[in-house]
């Protein structure tokens, strides 16, 4: 399933408290890789590839919310897959990374583990794909931009360098998904997102994005402009009212007179 990228940062929130973010993103030509390859929880990221076994990831989140380390938890769904010499599998938790690509995956094949990052990836026109994936990662970790964006950056980076070798399949896809571990947030539109079927699926990621970050942007407009329409209708109500309570003192003594 082509090259993919799998990511933790550290951060600080809006209370002061620390925070992790784990995000993974992916690109193929076969269409429907969304549904395959990435997964990703406030416990970690996982992306399982090659000739793929979705349960590798599935249950590779499902140990790391148990606890479990990546390296234990991927390493002991691999020892128990029969299958394990022809799959990629790899991720990263609040700690450690993993990766590890079976010696029957199709050329060319690979991966490299970072210090808070892992990519692989098969069938890919050379070792560049992955190198530069990486290191366009690298380049701004941490950075201001949202991860999603910084993801799709990476993705394009891979492409750029030859990506996928399988020129004659025109149908693609590519997808992200980020996740974090602040308990009462809401996550952006733009932070699970996937193009299914597309011969650019990496530029329509980022359109994807670019226009599920400007909807999610208007939303909290909206919605912050109602809230103040609301407070302002409710201080003109309380105006209302203190001023009605006034006249009814004024007409009282008038009456005492």
């Amino acid at each position: 399933m082509t090259f993919s990228i799998c990511v933790r940062e550290r951060y600080t929130d809006e209370d002061g408290d620390d925070q992790t973010r784990f995000g993974v993103a992916v690109t193929t030509r076969l269409p429907g890789v969304g549904t395959l390859c990435p997964f990703a929880s406030a416990d970690g990221a996982v992306a399982t590839q090659s000739l793929v076994n979705v349960e590798l990831g599935r249950k590779g989140i499902e140990y790391l919310g148990d606890g479990l380390a990546v390296d234990d938890a991927l390493e002991a769904l691999l020892n128990a897959d029969e299958g394990s010499a022809q799959r990629q599998l790899h991720g990263v938790d609040a700690d450690g990374t993993f990766a590890f690509s079976g010696d029957e995956c199709n050329g060319w094949y690979g991966h490299r583990e970072g210090e808070n990052y892992t990519v692989a990836g098969n069938l890919l026109t050379g070792e560049d794909v992955v190198e530069d994936t990486a290191a366009a990662y690298e380049s701004d970790a941490h950075g201001d931009a949202p991860l999603a964006e910084r993801l799709i950056d990476a993705l394009a980076a891979g492409h750029a360098a030859g990506g996928d070798k399988r020129e004659d399949l025109e149908v693609q896809s590519a997808a992200l998904l980020v996740c974090n571990t602040e308990e009462e947030t809401d996550d952006p539109y733009y932070n699970d997102l996937r193009v299914d079927a597309s011969e650019t699926p990496v530029a329509d990621l980022r359109e994807t994005y670019e226009t599920a970050k400007r909807g999610y942007e208007t939303v909290l407009e909206k919605y912050a402009d109602e809230e103040t329409d609301d407070e302002r209708e409710a201080d003109d109500a309380t105006d209302d009212g203190r001023e009605a309570d006034e006249a009814t003192d004024d007409e009282t003594e008038t009456d005492d007179e």
